[in-house]
């Protein structure tokens, strides 16, 4: 059932009127994100038309625009994803690791977007795989998927990785499989300081070399509380797979968190974790709302979540071969072929499997095609 409020009505009620708001400093992908949104699923992107095979129910499907800050095309590209992952899961604890960039430096990453997520990911992903290379820690390689938020609860800017870990790695020389301590994984005090050094070295490189702008002195940034969180162990891959689906495809809010739009203001649900969690209700003028929304845009081509370590993409295949040999000595005292995930007649999931007919579950078969209204699509990249 769709949401009684999307993101989409708003833009539509108050999007003209922010953009002219905001015409000096409304930047390209901004504007394309707005007209993306507000186009989804409308006559303005065309569509087709689907008949049910069982009972001849027919409707009319409009096309997504399958922008990845819109929050109702987000669905499938993370089914397909999970089900690549998958296979992917190793019979291992997973543990789920947080870096957080103090204020300061989320301004800084704020006005210089691509090269500082950048940073943030790959520092991120360094110190794990420095920390976990000692050996009074762990003394094997890791791997490990991660996802850039830069969204708080209230939609202020709070730019921040999550981390996937399995709990161990393969040996430098690849002969066995170092698994963590029962319930833990790095320590967070060691893990916090080397990301600091790591990171503000990368920052002050970068400025150096011409690639940020920012005032003030890194000084300054080195004596702030640096946060990473290592929460406890997943309890089986079957959670791992359902948090991933949580965190890998959100956007900035969902459409079932907004509540209402009345008088030019928006209520929307947020969860106070400074008060156990406890679920409240934010009032934000439309603009306002908007302008928090459009914080959140990322950089064309910038990719949001990445793979490090022995998940990295050039040589995945090869190391989960190693891994899964490794397991199977650890826990049989023989190798066996790697354990495979998927189960047999497992196909790619499509947008064909969410036709469902709505009166009686059957499935829906496009028997003709709409095309797009002749009306033009709002919020261009033109500034006039």
């Amino acid at each position: 059932m769709a949401p009684a409020l999307e993101v989409a009505d708003i833009f539509r009620r108050h999007g003209e009127a922010f953009r002219q708001a905001h015409a000096g400093h409304l930047g390209c992908v901004e504007r394309r994100i707005m007209g993306a949104i507000t186009a989804c699923r409308t006559a303005a992107l065309g569509g087709h038309v689907e008949q049910c095979d069982d009972c001849g129910t027919t409707r009319i499907a409009y096309n997504s625009c399958r922008n990845r800050h819109c929050p109702k095309c987000q669905g499938l590209a993370r089914v397909q994803w999970l089900a690549e992952r998958q296979a992917e899961l190793l019979p291992v604890p997973y543990f789920h690791v947080v870096f957080t960039l103090p204020a300061p430096v989320g301004e800084i990453a704020f006005q210089n977007k691509a090269a500082v997520y950048a940073i943030l990911l790959r520092t991120a992903a360094e110190t794990l795989t420095t920390i976990a290379a000692d050996p009074r820690h762990l003394g094997a390689k890791l791997g490990m998927t991660m996802v850039l938020h830069t969204w708080g609860q209230t939609l202020q800017h709070h730019p921040h990785v999550h981390c996937v870990v399995p709990g161990g790695g393969p040996s430098f020389d690849g002969t066995r499989w170092v698994a963590c301590r029962t319930g833990f994984f790095l320590p967070v005090r060691v893990l916090s300081r080397l990301f600091r050094r790591l990171f503000l070295r990368e920052l002050e490189n970068a400025f150096g070399a011409g690639r940020l702008r920012f005032f003030g002195k890194l000084g300054n940034l080195r004596r702030l509380n640096w946060v990473v969180y290592a929460k406890p162990p997943f309890g089986g891959p079957e959670q791992v797979l359902a948090y991933l689906g949580r965190y890998t495809h959100r956007v900035a809010i969902a459409n079932n968190r907004l509540l209402s739009l009345a008088d030019s203001k928006v209520r929307f649900t947020w969860k106070d974790y400074r008060a156990g969690g406890k679920t409240k209700v934010m009032t934000l003028d439309a603009d306002e709302f908007i302008r928090r929304f459009l914080l959140h845009t990322l950089p064309d081509s910038f990719h949001r979540i990445r793979h490090y370590g022995f998940l990295a993409n050039g040589a995945r295949s090869d190391c989960l071969a190693l891994c899964h040999r490794l397991l199977d000595t650890r826990d049989t005292g023989a190798a066996s072929e790697p354990t495979n995930n998927h189960t047999r007649g497992d196909r790619p999931c499509t947008a064909a499997d969410f036709a469902i007919c709505p009166d009686c579950g059957g499935t829906m078969r496009r028997i003709a095609t709409v095309p797009r209204s002749c009306n033009p699509q709002p919020f261009s990249c033109d500034t006039s």
